[in-house]
């Protein structure tokens, strides 16, 4: 049995190269002489039915399977979530994973899952006879309460634990979570639990707890648009911290703007060896005390490249936003420098001393060409670090930012966000539900190997999977034509074209088809 699969790896190499080969020979650089006809020239097309092959888009879509099924996502789902007296003839597993499968295979909402549902190819590649509808998929949001969408996420964070297990040593050094909330605008008008949000759109403001090593959504809470950003952050940090520990990380880190300064809890988290970083509004008595520091406390703050330049330095182009505000006498507000220092500070909530780090930006307001008055801003931030630089704790804050990145991504990249649902709570669900196809694509890379010779190119592109938009991996691994053929106990996708990340693809599908290793240790 070992032979033959060595052999059918060694077969599917030499295709994976021979495809390639075509494919780079097609795309090389040449000298083109010039061309009479435009480079589409097909016309004499013709459709025709297959009589027995099948077809499919979406050809990754049993590799998210084998993810949910080697994890035990399936299984930990029927066992957990108890929302249908009767299964007839769906389980709560089929319901929630056709959500974020949809996603994955193209979809961008609910209606979508008609097609799929009329695909005879899908259903035979996921070994299904039918799928749920959009009207029932939206009837099943409905079965949910509150304690139902935390039953679903309790359940999906026990077998993230599972996946995080299989990583490397390194990886449990240190885990830092970030805290932000988003405003989910509503286009309907008789969603319950709206509100009208304070930038004057109605609509929902859910808050988003995420791991920031792997930009995984652990936590999600669908708040009503009125709503301000810190409520009930405090008790998901708190779950978020439990995970942690639980997986075993040495080190935790809580990161949070202004909005999210939990200072009744600082002190507590501090015992507990969690360190934090939260922006601090510049209050009054803050700003006296920069005010009044020292001079020589302030220190130049650096701001490092964003990267290296691999060739030659090129000019910068114009910066044309600039030109057009100056012409037409337009405000504007430059940085002119930027200084960092430190102080302590001891919160009305809070028993112990902290660190403030202040960042002072010197500005100079304009007006066209000629220079109003300079201007002088302070930013503050509050931590219990005294072993970093405030430069590093400056960059440090601004590594947050990365979150926006994940809630752009939630909400336009997997459309978690849409809200097709009648009230709080469904949509609630059915936002825990999508985001599922952001988290199920960090397991594909998270359960990627890293070991053997190439350790070092497989953990490169391990990190690079990771990292990727939720756009680019639908295209990389998602978008693969294929022909399914069903063969006694198998089905089998026949990949019809080639692409980059078949190589790592094909390293996953090996993996998955081995039961998870129990974690060292």
């Amino acid at each position: 049995m070992s032979e033959n699969r060595t052999g059918k790896k060694a077969e599917r190499k030499r295709m994976l190269r021979n495809r390639q080969r075509r494919i780079v020979n097609r795309l090389r650089e040449r000298v083109w002489a010039p061309q009479d006809r435009p480079m589409f020239r097909a016309s004499n097309i013709h459709y025709e039915l297959a009589d027995k092959a099948r077809g499919l888009s979406a050809g990754g879509i049993g590799a998210v399977h084998l993810v949910a099924r080697r994890t035990g996502l399936i299984n930990a789902l029927d066992e957990k979530l108890h929302l249908l007296k009767v299964h007839l003839p769906y389980h709560e597993s089929d319901h929630v994973l056709n959500i974020p499968y949809n996603l994955l295979s193209g979809g961008t909402c609910l209606e979508d899952l008609e097609g799929l549902r009329h695909n005879e190819s899908y259903l035979d590649a996921l070994g299904a006879q039918r799928i749920p509808d959009p009207t029932t998929e939206g009837d099943f949001c409905r079965r949910f309460s509150a304690e139902d969408v935390e039953t679903l996420q309790d359940t999906i964070n026990e077998v993230r634990l599972k996946v995080w297990r299989q990583q490397p040593a390194e990886f449990f050094k240190e885990a830092v979570i970030d805290v932000d909330g988003h405003v989910a605008r509503t286009r309907g008008e008789c969603k319950e639990g709206m509100a009208l949000s304070y930038k004057g759109v109605w609509g929902y403001h859910p808050l988003i707890v995420s791991l920031a090593n792997t930009q995984e959504p652990l936590y999600l809470m669908n708040r009503p648009g009125n709503r301000p950003s810190h409520e009930g952050a405090a008790e998901y940090i708190d779950r978020s911290i439990a995970l942690a520990r639980k997986a075993g990380f040495e080190n935790l880190w809580i990161r949070g703007d202004t909005d999210f300064t939990q200072t009744k809890k600082l002190d507590g988290w501090d015992a507990e060896g969690v360190r934090f970083l939260f922006g601090i509004d510049a209050m009054p008595n803050l700003i006296e005390m920069a005010e009044n520091l020292p001079e020589e406390w302030w220190k130049p703050l650096p701001h490092e490249p964003k990267y290296a330049v691999k060739t030659e330095p090129r000019a910068k182009p114009e910066n044309v936003k600039e030109r057009i505000v100056v012409e037409n006498g337009y405000e504007n507000i430059k940085l002119l420098g930027e200084e960092v220092a430190e102080f302590d500070y001891q919160p009305t909530a809070c028993q112990k001393v902290y660190t403030v780090i202040v960042v002072r930006k010197h500005l100079s307001v304009e007006k066209g060409q000629e220079v109003l008055f300079p201007q002088i801003k302070y930013f503050f931030y509050i931590t219990n670090d005294r072993k970093r630089s405030e430069p590093d704790l400056v960059d440090w804050a601004h590594q947050r930012c990365n979150q926006e990145n994940l809630i752009e991504q939630l909400k336009n990249g997997v459309h978690a966000m849409r809200m097709p649902a009648h009230d709080l709570v469904s949509n609630w669900a059915y936002m825990v539900m999508a985001s599922l196809a952001w988290t199920l694509k960090a397991w594909f890379a998270l359960l990627l190997p890293e070991q053997g010779r190439w350790a070092a190119k497989h953990r490169e592109q391990k990190r690079a999977v990771l990292r990727m938009e939720f756009r680019g991996f639908v295209n990389a691994f998602l978008r693969l034509p294929c022909q399914i053929v069903r063969t006694g106990r198998r089905i089998v996708y026949r990949l019809l074209s080639w692409n980059p990340w078949l190589e790592v693809f094909f390293r996953a599908v090996d993996a998955l088809h081995r039961p998870l290793p129990a974690p060292s240790g």
